[in-house]
């Protein structure tokens, strides 16, 4: 999915508010108490990453990296460091989540088409797609991968929270300035003094409540908005991939607070794939977070 590469810098006092798009997501950097030049500088290095990392991982293109991988039809295909990182991570989290996170599951959207319609697909529809979920069948040699024919990896599970955290990263080295950089509500923030205030939206509610933190990042996992609702039953878009159905009784928003957004976007996610045991991952982790199950206010922990 190609986006404008436009960036717009605004001033509000100290704060200096850069916004562009990216990832089919709203985003912005935040600085405060440096010059019109630096807050430029440092907007343009944010949005540059997260266009560099969205061209080379997104599974919308077909000239990238990705696309290659996924087109490899039984063949090895090269990979560099930056990507052999990334289905690294992809493999810890798959094996911590006892194979319910996997980044081979992207076959399913095949099958499946959260638009908020009464729309559920055959279970024979499914189950045709099964085995070309896996990551166990992924093969992987040093600096290179291999996939089974019309398997394919979709990052969309973690890439944009390791954009926020590799864009903020970049930004941070130009200047020890308070910074906050937000892609779509995943964000991660610094501040020497004064603590950013992030507001918590709701499902029902457009706020639920504020945040405060000098440091920490916040991600977001759930169904708000990409959902199935038939006979009264709502279908999350969080599939299950041993399944290939939505995960049962799944809460509609999880919320987790922690140091880097990559490690906040790993235990929402996980929580969310729990089910109706996801606070108990969640306070097994031992992190703050929002969870919500309904349009209730959210239970906090």
């Amino acid at each position: 999915m190609k986006q404008g590469r436009e960036l717009t810098l605004e001033q509000d006092g100290p704060l200096w508010r850069g916004r562009f798009a990216a990832m089919a997501s709203p985003c912005e950097c935040l600085v405060r108490g440096v010059s019109e030049g630096l807050a430029r500088e440092m907007a343009e290095c944010v949005a540059q990453e997260a266009w560099r990392i969205e061209k080379k991982f997104s599974r919308y293109r077909d000239d990238n990296l990705l696309a290659a991988i996924n087109a490899g039809d039984e063949q090895w295909v090269a990979v560099d460091e930056e990507t052999v990182r990334l289905l690294d991570f992809a493999e810890h989290c798959w094996q911590l989540s006892d194979g319910a996170f996997d980044i081979t599951s992207g076959v399913l959207r095949r099958a499946w088409r959260f638009d908020g319609s009464d729309q559920i697909p055959e279970s024979g529809q499914v189950e045709a797609l099964l085995p070309l979920v896996g990551w166990g069948k992924v093969e992987r040699e040093a600096g290179k991968i291999r996939l089974q024919k019309g398997m394919e990896l979709d990052l969309g599970g973690i890439g944009k929270e390791y954009a926020v955290d590799s864009a903020f990263q970049l930004a941070g080295k130009l200047s020890d300035a308070d910074l906050l950089v937000n892609f779509g509500g995943d964000l991660v923030a610094r501040a020497a003094s004064t603590p950013w205030q992030v507001g918590m939206e709701g499902t029902a509610r457009p706020m639920v409540g504020q945040l405060q933190f000098t440091s920490g990042a916040l991600a977001t996992s759930g169904d708000s908005r990409r959902f199935l609702l038939r006979d009264g039953i709502r279908y999350s878009h969080v599939l299950d991939p041993r399944s290939g159905w939505p995960v049962a009784n799944a809460p509609r928003a999880v919320t987790v607070f922690g140091q880097q957004c990559t490690q906040a976007g790993l235990l929402s996610t996980l929580a969310l794939l729990q089910g109706e045991a996801a606070e108990n991952l969640l306070q097994e982790a031992g992190v703050h977070y929002w969870i919500q199950w309904g349009d209730d206010a959210p239970a906090i922990g």
